[in-house]
Protein backbone atom coordinates (compact mmCIF):
# COMPACT_ATOMS: atom_id res chain seq x y z
CA UNK A 1 0.00 0.00 0.00
CA UNK A 2 1.29 3.47 -0.90
CA UNK A 3 2.06 5.76 2.00
CA UNK A 4 -0.65 8.22 0.96
CA UNK A 5 -3.25 5.46 0.62
CA UNK A 6 -2.24 4.09 4.02
CA UNK A 7 -2.70 7.52 5.58
CA UNK A 8 -6.13 7.87 4.01
CA UNK A 9 -7.18 4.44 5.28
CA UNK A 10 -5.91 5.22 8.77
CA UNK A 11 -7.77 8.51 8.79
CA UNK A 12 -10.99 6.81 7.68
CA UNK A 13 -10.64 4.24 10.47
CA UNK A 14 -10.07 6.99 13.02
CA UNK A 15 -13.13 8.90 11.91
CA UNK A 16 -15.21 5.72 11.97
CA UNK A 17 -14.47 5.47 15.68
CA UNK A 18 -15.81 9.00 16.11
CA UNK A 19 -19.11 8.00 14.57
CA UNK A 20 -19.44 5.09 16.99
CA UNK A 21 -18.71 7.30 20.02
CA UNK A 22 -20.70 10.09 21.64
CA UNK A 23 -18.63 12.86 20.14
CA UNK A 24 -21.49 14.09 17.94
CA UNK A 25 -23.88 14.21 20.86
CA UNK A 26 -26.67 11.87 21.92
CA UNK A 27 -30.42 11.78 21.52
CA UNK A 28 -32.39 11.86 24.77
CA UNK A 29 -35.38 9.60 25.33
CA UNK A 30 -37.90 12.39 24.78
CA UNK A 31 -36.59 13.20 21.28
CA UNK A 32 -35.85 9.76 19.83
CA UNK A 33 -38.94 9.80 17.59
CA UNK A 34 -38.65 13.46 16.53
CA UNK A 35 -36.89 14.86 13.49
CA UNK A 36 -33.14 15.05 14.23
CA UNK A 37 -31.41 18.38 14.74
CA UNK A 38 -28.44 16.90 12.91
CA UNK A 39 -27.69 13.91 10.74
CA UNK A 40 -24.08 12.66 10.52
CA UNK A 41 -23.49 9.96 7.92
CA UNK A 42 -20.37 8.03 6.98
CA UNK A 43 -19.39 5.37 4.48
CA UNK A 44 -21.52 6.10 1.42
CA UNK A 45 -21.31 7.84 -1.91
CA UNK A 46 -22.42 11.51 -2.06
CA UNK A 47 -25.88 10.96 -3.53
CA UNK A 48 -26.82 8.00 -1.33
CA UNK A 49 -25.70 9.84 1.82
CA UNK A 50 -27.76 12.88 0.80
CA UNK A 51 -30.84 10.76 0.14
CA UNK A 52 -30.45 9.03 3.50
CA UNK A 53 -30.06 12.36 5.30
CA UNK A 54 -33.28 13.71 3.80
CA UNK A 55 -35.08 10.47 4.65
CA UNK A 56 -34.14 11.01 8.29
CA UNK A 57 -35.20 14.67 8.08
CA UNK A 58 -38.66 13.99 6.67
CA UNK A 59 -37.92 14.16 2.95
CA UNK A 60 -37.16 16.98 0.54
CA UNK A 61 -40.83 18.03 0.58
CA UNK A 62 -40.33 19.17 4.17
CA UNK A 63 -38.13 21.93 2.77
CA UNK A 64 -39.14 22.51 -0.86
CA UNK A 65 -42.71 22.97 -2.08
CA UNK A 66 -44.06 22.80 -5.61
CA UNK A 67 -43.34 26.04 -7.45
CA UNK A 68 -40.58 27.19 -5.09
CA UNK A 69 -37.60 29.12 -6.34
CA UNK A 70 -34.58 27.39 -4.80
CA UNK A 71 -30.96 28.49 -4.45
CA UNK A 72 -28.07 26.13 -3.73
CA UNK A 73 -24.82 27.75 -2.57
CA UNK A 74 -21.84 25.37 -2.83
CA UNK A 75 -18.20 26.35 -2.55
CA UNK A 76 -17.08 26.90 -6.18
CA UNK A 77 -14.39 29.43 -5.33
CA UNK A 78 -11.47 27.81 -7.09
CA UNK A 79 -10.38 26.67 -10.55
CA UNK A 80 -9.62 23.17 -9.30
CA UNK A 81 -10.65 19.67 -10.30
CA UNK A 82 -12.90 17.75 -7.86
CA UNK A 83 -10.09 15.46 -6.69
CA UNK A 84 -8.35 18.39 -4.96
CA UNK A 85 -11.34 19.04 -2.63
CA UNK A 86 -11.13 22.81 -2.99
CA UNK A 87 -14.79 22.98 -4.02
CA UNK A 88 -17.95 21.11 -3.05
CA UNK A 89 -18.25 17.66 -4.62
CA UNK A 90 -20.14 18.05 -7.94
CA UNK A 91 -21.95 14.74 -7.42
CA UNK A 92 -23.43 16.10 -4.18
CA UNK A 93 -24.48 19.37 -5.81
CA UNK A 94 -26.10 17.57 -8.73
CA UNK A 95 -27.92 15.20 -6.36
CA UNK A 96 -29.41 18.12 -4.42
CA UNK A 97 -30.56 19.79 -7.64
CA UNK A 98 -32.30 16.55 -8.65
CA UNK A 99 -33.99 16.28 -5.26
CA UNK A 100 -35.30 19.86 -5.44
CA UNK A 101 -36.51 19.20 -8.98
CA UNK A 102 -38.36 16.11 -7.76
CA UNK A 103 -40.14 18.23 -5.16
CA UNK A 104 -41.51 20.49 -7.90
CA UNK A 105 -39.17 23.47 -7.63
CA UNK A 106 -39.89 25.92 -10.45
CA UNK A 107 -36.30 27.15 -10.59
CA UNK A 108 -33.03 25.96 -9.06
CA UNK A 109 -30.16 28.44 -9.12
CA UNK A 110 -26.57 27.62 -8.18
CA UNK A 111 -23.86 30.27 -7.76
CA UNK A 112 -20.79 31.41 -5.84
CA UNK A 113 -18.78 34.61 -5.57
CA UNK A 114 -15.58 32.95 -6.67
CA UNK A 115 -11.96 33.82 -5.96
CA UNK A 116 -10.63 32.48 -9.26
CA UNK A 117 -12.22 33.28 -12.64
CA UNK A 118 -15.85 32.32 -12.19
CA UNK A 119 -16.29 30.63 -15.56
CA UNK A 120 -13.20 28.46 -15.12
CA UNK A 121 -14.18 27.64 -11.53
CA UNK A 122 -17.72 26.67 -12.55
CA UNK A 123 -16.43 24.49 -15.39
CA UNK A 124 -13.32 22.84 -13.95
CA UNK A 125 -14.92 22.09 -10.58
CA UNK A 126 -17.38 19.86 -12.45
CA UNK A 127 -20.26 21.66 -10.75
CA UNK A 128 -21.66 23.46 -13.79
CA UNK A 129 -21.94 20.21 -15.75
CA UNK A 130 -23.60 18.40 -12.81
CA UNK A 131 -26.08 21.23 -12.20
CA UNK A 132 -27.17 21.57 -15.82
CA UNK A 133 -27.50 17.79 -16.22
CA UNK A 134 -29.77 17.71 -13.16
CA UNK A 135 -32.01 20.53 -14.40
CA UNK A 136 -30.57 23.50 -12.52
CA UNK A 137 -29.16 26.84 -13.67
CA UNK A 138 -25.80 28.47 -12.97
CA UNK A 139 -25.67 32.24 -12.51
CA UNK A 140 -22.62 34.48 -11.99
CA UNK A 141 -21.62 35.79 -8.59
CA UNK A 142 -18.77 38.11 -9.60
CA UNK A 143 -20.76 41.14 -10.79
CA UNK A 144 -21.88 43.76 -8.27
CA UNK A 145 -25.11 44.29 -10.19
CA UNK A 146 -26.26 40.93 -8.83
CA UNK A 147 -26.16 42.22 -5.23
CA UNK A 148 -28.45 44.34 -3.06
CA UNK A 149 -27.59 45.97 0.24
CA UNK A 150 -29.20 44.75 3.45
CA UNK A 151 -28.77 45.74 7.09
CA UNK A 152 -27.30 43.48 9.77
CA UNK A 153 -28.52 45.12 13.01
CA UNK A 154 -27.03 42.35 15.17
CA UNK A 155 -23.61 42.57 13.52
CA UNK A 156 -20.61 43.78 15.51
CA UNK A 157 -18.18 44.85 12.76
CA UNK A 158 -20.42 44.22 9.77
CA UNK A 159 -23.54 46.37 10.10
CA UNK A 160 -24.62 46.07 6.47
CA UNK A 161 -23.57 44.10 3.43
CA UNK A 162 -24.57 43.34 -0.15
CA UNK A 163 -26.19 39.92 -0.62
CA UNK A 164 -26.64 38.14 -3.95
CA UNK A 165 -30.16 38.85 -5.19
CA UNK A 166 -30.89 35.19 -5.93
CA UNK A 167 -30.72 34.53 -2.16
CA UNK A 168 -32.86 37.57 -1.36
CA UNK A 169 -35.51 36.62 -3.91
CA UNK A 170 -35.73 32.84 -3.46
CA UNK A 171 -38.25 30.86 -1.42
CA UNK A 172 -35.65 28.54 0.11
CA UNK A 173 -31.89 28.10 -0.05
CA UNK A 174 -29.37 25.45 0.93
CA UNK A 175 -25.81 26.08 2.15
CA UNK A 176 -23.53 23.40 0.68
CA UNK A 177 -19.92 23.90 1.85
CA UNK A 178 -16.99 21.53 1.71
CA UNK A 179 -14.98 20.86 4.88
CA UNK A 180 -11.41 22.02 4.38
CA UNK A 181 -8.38 23.73 5.84
CA UNK A 182 -8.12 27.51 5.38
CA UNK A 183 -5.00 29.58 5.96
CA UNK A 184 -6.77 32.67 7.30
CA UNK A 185 -9.86 31.27 9.01
CA UNK A 186 -8.21 27.95 10.02
CA UNK A 187 -11.14 26.00 8.54
CA UNK A 188 -13.77 26.69 5.93
CA UNK A 189 -17.18 25.18 6.61
CA UNK A 190 -20.82 26.43 6.74
CA UNK A 191 -20.26 29.86 8.24
CA UNK A 192 -17.21 30.62 6.11
CA UNK A 193 -19.20 29.64 2.99
CA UNK A 194 -21.31 32.77 3.55
CA UNK A 195 -18.47 34.82 2.10
CA UNK A 196 -19.66 33.52 -1.25
CA UNK A 197 -23.08 35.19 -0.94
CA UNK A 198 -21.73 38.69 -0.21
CA UNK A 199 -20.04 41.24 -2.44
CA UNK A 200 -17.52 42.82 -0.04
CA UNK A 201 -15.10 39.91 0.49
CA UNK A 202 -12.19 42.33 0.89
CA UNK A 203 -13.90 44.12 3.79
CA UNK A 204 -14.05 40.86 5.73
CA UNK A 205 -10.30 40.35 5.50
CA UNK A 206 -9.48 43.90 6.60
CA UNK A 207 -12.01 44.19 9.46
CA UNK A 208 -11.49 41.03 11.57
CA UNK A 209 -12.30 38.10 9.31
CA UNK A 210 -13.72 35.89 12.06
CA UNK A 211 -16.06 38.57 13.43
CA UNK A 212 -17.33 39.51 9.98
CA UNK A 213 -18.10 35.85 9.21
CA UNK A 214 -20.09 35.61 12.45
CA UNK A 215 -21.83 38.90 11.68
CA UNK A 216 -22.86 37.69 8.22
CA UNK A 217 -24.54 34.69 9.86
CA UNK A 218 -27.00 37.03 11.59
CA UNK A 219 -28.58 37.64 8.16
CA UNK A 220 -32.27 36.96 8.78
CA UNK A 221 -32.80 34.60 5.84
CA UNK A 222 -31.15 31.42 7.06
CA UNK A 223 -30.56 28.39 4.83
CA UNK A 224 -33.05 25.57 5.21
CA UNK A 225 -30.07 23.29 5.84
CA UNK A 226 -26.31 23.38 5.99
CA UNK A 227 -25.09 20.29 4.15
CA UNK A 228 -21.38 19.81 4.86
CA UNK A 229 -19.55 17.83 2.20
CA UNK A 230 -16.87 15.72 3.89
CA UNK A 231 -16.59 13.06 1.20
CA UNK A 232 -13.09 14.32 0.44
CA UNK A 233 -11.58 16.92 2.75
CA UNK A 234 -8.56 19.15 2.29
CA UNK A 235 -6.43 18.72 5.42
CA UNK A 236 -3.69 21.22 4.50
CA UNK A 237 -2.70 24.06 2.17
CA UNK A 238 -6.23 25.41 2.03
CA UNK A 239 -8.24 27.01 0.68
CA UNK A 240 -6.89 26.01 -2.77
CA UNK A 241 -4.67 23.02 -2.02
CA UNK A 242 -1.52 22.11 -3.91
CA UNK A 243 -1.91 18.44 -4.76
CA UNK A 244 -3.90 15.33 -3.93
CA UNK A 245 -1.52 14.74 -1.00
CA UNK A 246 -3.52 17.49 0.77
CA UNK A 247 -6.70 15.42 0.46
CA UNK A 248 -8.14 12.68 2.67
CA UNK A 249 -11.14 10.54 1.77
CA UNK A 250 -13.67 10.47 4.64
CA UNK A 251 -16.92 9.64 2.79
CA UNK A 252 -18.95 11.64 5.30
CA UNK A 253 -21.81 14.12 5.34
CA UNK A 254 -23.08 16.37 8.13
CA UNK A 255 -26.50 18.04 7.84
CA UNK A 256 -28.10 20.55 10.19
CA UNK A 257 -30.13 23.75 10.04
CA UNK A 258 -27.82 25.15 12.74
CA UNK A 259 -24.66 26.81 11.34
CA UNK A 260 -22.75 26.58 14.60
CA UNK A 261 -23.68 22.97 15.37
CA UNK A 262 -22.82 21.85 11.82
CA UNK A 263 -19.42 23.53 11.99
CA UNK A 264 -18.72 22.21 15.49
CA UNK A 265 -19.43 18.64 14.37
CA UNK A 266 -17.39 19.15 11.20
CA UNK A 267 -14.44 20.39 13.24
CA UNK A 268 -14.58 17.29 15.44
CA UNK A 269 -14.41 15.26 12.25
CA UNK A 270 -11.56 17.32 10.78
CA UNK A 271 -9.49 17.13 13.96
CA UNK A 272 -9.38 13.33 13.69
CA UNK A 273 -7.30 13.83 10.53
CA UNK A 274 -5.44 17.06 11.29
CA UNK A 275 -5.46 17.97 15.01
CA UNK A 276 -7.06 21.42 15.26
CA UNK A 277 -8.52 23.18 18.29
CA UNK A 278 -12.15 24.24 17.91
CA UNK A 279 -11.34 27.49 19.72
CA UNK A 280 -8.88 28.43 16.97
CA UNK A 281 -11.72 28.58 14.44
CA UNK A 282 -12.88 31.74 16.18
CA UNK A 283 -15.88 32.54 14.02
CA UNK A 284 -17.74 29.51 15.42
CA UNK A 285 -17.73 30.78 19.01
CA UNK A 286 -18.35 34.35 17.84
CA UNK A 287 -21.44 33.19 15.93
CA UNK A 288 -22.68 31.32 19.00
CA UNK A 289 -22.23 34.52 21.01
CA UNK A 290 -24.50 36.25 18.51
CA UNK A 291 -27.09 33.50 19.13
CA UNK A 292 -26.74 32.04 15.65
CA UNK A 293 -26.52 28.47 17.00
CA UNK A 294 -24.97 26.17 19.59
CA UNK A 295 -21.67 24.34 20.02
CA UNK A 296 -23.22 22.07 22.64
CA UNK A 297 -23.98 18.98 20.57
CA UNK A 298 -25.08 17.08 23.67
CA UNK A 299 -28.21 19.23 23.72
CA UNK A 300 -29.18 18.15 20.23
CA UNK A 301 -30.97 15.14 18.80
CA UNK A 302 -28.20 13.76 16.55
CA UNK A 303 -28.70 10.82 14.23
CA UNK A 304 -25.41 9.05 13.46
CA UNK A 305 -25.41 6.59 10.57
CA UNK A 306 -22.74 4.29 9.16
CA UNK A 307 -23.61 3.05 5.68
Amino acid sequence: MKRRDFFKSAAFAGVASVFSSKVFGTSNAMSVSSTPDMVAIMGGEPEEMLLRAFKELGGISSYVSKGDKVVIKPNIGWDRKPELAANTNPLLVGALVKLCKSAGASEIIVFDHTCHDWQKSYTNSGIEKAVIAAGGKMVPGNDESYYREINLPQGVNLKKTKIHKSILDCDVWFNLPILKHHGGAKNSISLKNLMGIVWERGYFHSHNLHQCIADAATFHKKPALNIVDAYRIMKSNGPQGKSESDVVMLKSLIVSADYVAADTAAMKLFSQVEPTELKDVKYIALAEKLKVGTQNLEKLNVKRIKM
